[in-house]
């Protein structure tokens, strides 16, 4: 193949590598060999002025050249790997710009993510049985809509398999609870206690269900007597996940809202060189990481291309996953049921002084229209007399928009991070959001044609973080079951990976050193089995990941 101009690839390689003190090259033998190359196959660079290219060479830990197989023959000495590519599509590294990587806390929780509540059951008496008298027992990734009974767990489902300690069942998204009669009474909660501000505990016929949502579930989470996950946990955690990601080709991530032991868990992790993707951590908002890091000065952009502060992260309104977020029309078949609001504009107007005062960029979850709106109310008040590059604050999830909001997020330069798996993964889901509202929900075509640079997110462990997956979820906008949710959101596969490379980088204010294939660029690529281009629309989740990149080191081989 013939490359592009050797002029025009040698500036593009400097212009990327301007923050760095590395210094690309283009391929040539009188710049000594390369330590790893790699060799044929179909490469997608996600750099639009670099294209119709079949090697790539990486020195250290960054991109040395991409061209021509000739091109780059002189850069292959008796040290270089080479990497035979043939048959295999070539990619950046994945990014997942919103993510939970230790909300499920295995190391504690049983995972209950079955299909029958009875295996729920099960799973909640085996776990009761090596918890202490007394201490709660916990279970991860339940999901309501998935269950061969067609309803969702109660409390009285849990009762009749423990009744003498407190259960807490999580949802996998992460906002709404399932806990037994027991946890109540450790919590001192009866059918009479009123719901706390920007949270509900479920009834009916003026029982207790069970059901816990949104800040109720703190009430519970300060009562009785929990186990303890020691930092060793913690850090081990982190290794286990990071290999679990580099296994479907993601390379960078972001903790959407990390406490201060996540923070230790991390650095832990990245000391012993056992963190396997890059972290962009924003701190949560109500917790003492927060506090602690503007006492000390710390601020967004503190760290290094491994670990790195981001935005802080606040919570203004409910799940999407949960028919919990809050919005302008009820949910379908529910007329007096607008979702739940956790912030009011006061509260979020103060939230985005106190960061901006503190240096701290900030990403707010909104999924609700009318909760998009608060935080485009505190957006818009702060920029009017900004003074310097566009902050890039975010639309944390930003589901449900309207065009008046997309015009709203594109003239404050917002960063919307919509789900990207859920219209194919949670589909029995959207049924209580009505057909309409779902052409206007993860709206990544309307992001796209208002020229506004939507972020990739997971969500995870509400969704799934596979890239595949996501990618096939954008392009199809089908469910497991083959229905569509709102096809007027599609876009193509070359859009999507735009958004799961490029614009994933652009979200945390890396996109001069990730995101592309770019000689300068961070050596983060991925070997793909097949084309997503070119394959069945409906198959692209089943694309094997062949070998995942990190600085130029596998940390993943099939």
């Amino acid at each position: 193949m013939v490359m592009q101009s050797r002029r025009k690839i040698l500036k593009t390689a400097v212009t990327a590598a301007a923050t760095s003190s590395f210094m690309p090259y283009f391929a040539s033998a009188q710049y000594g060999e390369a330590d790893l190359v790699v060799l044929g196959g179909t490469f997608h660079t996600m750099d639009p002025e670099i294209m119709d290219v079949d090697a790539m060479a990486v020195r250290g830990n960054r991109i040395l050249a991409v061209g021509s197989q000739q091109d780059l023959e002189g850069l292959i000495g008796p040290t270089t790997r080479v990497i035979q590519a043939d048959g295999l599509t070539v990619t950046p590294g994945f990014i997942d710009a919103h993510s939970h990587p230790l909300m499920a806390n295995e190391a504690v929780s049983v995972n209950v993510d079955f299909r029958r509540i009875s295996e729920v059951q099960d799973a909640l008496v085996e776990q009761a049985a090596k918890t202490p008298p007394g201490q709660w027992v916990q279970a991860h990734m339940y999901d309501d809509t998935k269950f061969i009974e067609g309803r969702e767990l109660t409390g009285f489902d849990i009762d009749i398999a423990v009744s003498d300690h407190p259960v807490m069942v999580r949802h996998r998204g992460g906002h709404t609870v399932v806990v037994n009669s027991k946890a109540f009474e450790v919590a001192g909660i009866t059918a009479d206690t009123p719901d706390p501000y920007g949270g509900q505990y479920y009834r009916e016929g003026g029982a207790l269900t069970g059901k816990v949502a949104e800040n109720a579930k703190y009430v519970l989470e300060a009562a009785g007597d929990w186990p303890v996950i020691d930092r060793e946990t913690m850090r081990d955690s982190v290794t286990l996940i990071s290999k679990r990601m580099a296994s479907v080709g993601l390379t960078s991530t972001t903790d959407a809202g990390g406490r201060a032991d996540a923070w230790t868990a991390y650095m832990d992790a990245l000391d012993r060189d056992e963190m396997h993707f890059r972290l962009s951590f924003m701190p949560r908002g109500n917790d003492s990481i927060y506090q602690s890091m503007k006492e000390a000065g710390i601020r967004s952009g503190f760290g290094n291309e491994m670990l790195m502060v981001g935005g802080v992260k606040f919570f203004a309104d409910g799940s999407a996953s949960e028919r919990t977020m809050r919005m302008s029309e009820p949910y379908e078949g529910r007329p007096d049921d607008y979702g739940i609001a956790r912030m009011d504009q006061a509260a979020i107007d103060a939230a985005v002084d106190d960061a901006v005062e503190n240096g701290f960029r900030i990403g707010i979850h909104a999924n609700g229209d009318v909760t998009i709106d608060q935080v485009l109310n505190a957006y818009e008040r702060v920029l009017r007399n900004w003074v310097g590059p566009n902050p890039r604050f975010r639309l944390e999830h930003c589901s449900l928009v309207t065009p008046d909001l997309l015009q709203r997020i594109k003239d404050t330069g917002s960063i919307p991070a919509p789900f990207y798996t859920y219209a194919h993964y949670h589909g029995n889901k959207w049924v209580e959001y009505g057909e309409e509202r779902m052409t206007r929900m993860f709206a990544h075509r309307s992001f796209i044609d208002y020229g506004i640079p939507v972020a990739p997110a997971s969500d995870y462990t509400p969704g799934p973080y596979e890239p595949m997956m996501a990618i096939q979820s954008m392009v199809t906008r089908k469910d497991v079951a083959g229905r569509v949710w709102g096809e007027n959101q599609r876009i193509d596969v070359s859009e999507a990976m735009k958004v799961c490379t490029v614009n994933g980088a652009y979200a945390s204010f890396e996109e001069d050193i990730k995101g592309s294939l770019t000689p300068g660029k961070l050596a983060d690529f991925v070997l793909l089995a097949a084309d997503p281009h070119v394959v069945d629309p409906d198959t692209i989740k089943e694309i094997p990941v062949v070998a995942t990149y990190l600085n130029g080191k596998a940390t993943y081989e099939s």
